[in-house]
């Protein structure tokens, strides 16, 4: 203690010499222990930076005198994993997709690998059992947008709807109301026609002559004349109480006025071949393949 330290008299202890409204700072160092514990922690951090990959550089980063990575770390397990499942899925890469579903063996492998599948990139927008969502379908039941059989469910798995590649499934509703096709008291009228084909209630006064003239000369084409829909345009079934984005009168007023063009991606190009294969084997048999 020097001449010039400022002593608190409450606590008896040497001040900073800072005060803020009558309170002093007290003079008190850290515990030994915690400075060394800090001093540890920067050598561990320098080391760290030396053996592991740590530092960017303008078009990679430092690998560090271990060369580790847990990136790495994953595609080693996985080329492992790949090594294991090698032989199974090249026989399953060679089966043909009715092969596979005659083959007990074969139909659970394609199964396990879809499942797995399914989950990684198809439950984020179908749910985890298949059972969609408002704007997704449902895989479980019979209705399907461009077909359920097996080879359907590949072309679409492969190629998806709406996703841009060559192959895909392309075809796009009318936007009756914002293109100005049909005015707004005609797509009110369309809307109560639509549920009234389902056997759903309608509006008070609707015009079922009106509507069935009007679902005639806008909607048959894509639809059909008994409204069973068209699988090959991804045209909807309007009579079987199934209902994509909802069935009340203003979501369907909304679907007629704007148009729906729900997009699926194309997995043949994130996904290999023999996994695109078991995936639609999988999503075949979750209980709504045809």
């Amino acid at each position: 203690m020097t001449e010039h330290d400022d002593i608190d008299s409450v606590s008896g202890r040497s001040t900073t010499g800072h005060e803020w409204d009558g309170i002093k700072e007290l003079n008190t160092p850290l515990p030994r222990w915690w400075i060394l514990s800090f001093y540890a922690t920067i050598l561990w951090a320098i080391g760290y930076w030396i053996v592991y990959p740590a530092w960017p550089l303008i078009t990679s980063n430092t690998t560090g005198l271990f060369h580790y990575s847990t990136r790495a770390s994953v595609a080693e397990d996985l080329a492992d994993l790949e090594k294991l499942r090698g032989e199974k899925m090249a026989v399953l890469g060679n089966a043909s997709l009715a092969e596979i579903e005659k083959d007990p063996a074969l139909l659970a492998l394609a199964r396990a690998r879809g499942k797995t599948v399914f989950a990684d990139n198809c439950a984020p927008c179908h749910g985890s059992g298949g059972a969609g969502a408002k704007g997704y379908p449902n895989l479980n039941d019979d209705e399907w947008l461009w077909g359920g059989s097996l080879d359907q469910i590949l072309q679409t798995i492969q190629y998806g709807a709406r996703s841009g590649h060559a192959k895909t499934h392309d075809s796009q509703m009318l936007a009756f109301g914002r293109d100005g096709i049909l005015k707004k008291g005609e797509i009110v009228t369309v809307a109560n026609y639509v549920r009234s084909l389902s056997g759903l209630s309608t509006a008070p006064g609707f015009d079922a002559a009106a509507g069935k003239k009007l679902f005639t000369d806008n909607c048959t084409s894509c639809h059909g004349e008994n409204a069973k829909g068209n699988q090959e345009l991804g045209a909807p079934d309007l009579t079987d109480r199934i209902w994509l984005y909802g069935s009340d009168e203003a979501t369907l007023i909304e679907t007629i006025t704007n148009g729906r063009a729900g997009v699926m991606p194309a997995w043949s190009g994130r996904l290999d071949p023999v996994t695109v294969k078991a995936l639609a084997v999988y999503v075949h048999s979750l209980g709504g393949g045809k």
